[in-house]
Parts: C-alpha cells; structure tokens; sequence
C-alpha cells in the first residue's frame, strides 16, 4: 500500500481517538447517569447524559418569565427551592403535535471534578424519570461518557466541599 494513501487513514484515526490521547487530568470520564451539583445552591440532583441531546434541559416547575427573569421551582423532590435567572435566550421546540417556546439560562454545574457554565433549557420534566438532561453543549469541551457507566464521578469540584 502507498503511503499517500495510508497518511490520510492515520490522521482520520487519531482524530477519532483524539479524547484518549489528551492527558487524564484535561477530561473527565463520567457515566450514562451522574449526580450533579446545582451551583450555588449545592442542590444535588439526578441527571441523565445525553450526547442525542444538543442543549441541556432543567425541570423546571410553575415556570413563569417576567421582567427578562425565569422564575421556577425545583420539583418536591429536590426540595421544591424556587429559583431567579436571567433568560439569555429562546429555544423554539417544533413537533407533529404542537410548537413549545423554552426560555434558555445559563446555570453553573458540578459535574465530577469539573465546575461548568453551561446553558440549559427549561421546561416540565415531570413525566421523565430524570429532572436534569446534559447535553453536547455542556459536554463538549470536559468530558468523555462512557456510557457502560453510571454514578462514577460523584460531585468533587472545590465548591462541593466549602462552606
């Protein structure tokens, strides 16, 4: 075989080998399912990782927006703690059965030893079994999922563990 021919064959497979390759301390591993740290709050919740999913997507319930501001709470479950965030943006949601406009947040998550801005999507996630969806916007740049995993990167980022 011609090296012409291989050169390019090498490059596409280091290119898909690219995450494995980069120092163990730049990405971290994380499962199908996570506990998360809401930020500030410390508010831990149950999240699915989605790398299907673009956008992140947060439960949010009694969901109104005023003044540029979402107001929400936490579902029961998580302590039903009522939220203020800013809206940064709109997410339109288009189906066979309706159109949903989303208000879009950015929120800071603990995820393993990572602390991450990232934005999320709020909507009511009562009929799915978990409250918070991580998406490939928020995994993008920290992360690699395995998805053979579940719960093996519990919340140790610095703000985890202070006061």
């Amino acid at each position: 075989m011609k090296w012409s021919r291989l050169f390019p064959a090498v490059f596409f497979l280091i290119g898909l080998a690219h995450p494995f390759l980069l120092p163990a301390g730049e990405k971290v591993v994380i499962g199908e399912i996570e506990d998360v740290l809401l930020l500030p709050w410390k508010i831990r919740i149950p999240a699915r990782i989605d790398t299907g999913a673009a956008l992140s997507s947060l439960d949010a319930r009694d969901l109104r927006v005023e003044g540029g501001f979402a107001h929400f709470k936490l579902s029961q479950k998580l302590g039903g703690t009522p939220l203020r965030l800013p809206v940064i943006d709109w997410l339109d949601i288009r189906s066979a059965e309706a159109s949903e406009r989303r208000p879009i947040v950015e929120i800071d998550l603990c995820i393993g030893s990572r602390k991450v801005r990232t934005r999320v999507n709020l909507n009511d996630r009562s009929k799915v079994r978990y409250p918070l969806l991580i998406g490939r916007n928020t995994l993008r740049e920290h992360f690699i999922v395995d998805c053979l995993q579940e719960r093996c990167a519990p919340p140790s980022c610095e703000e985890a563990s202070s006061p």
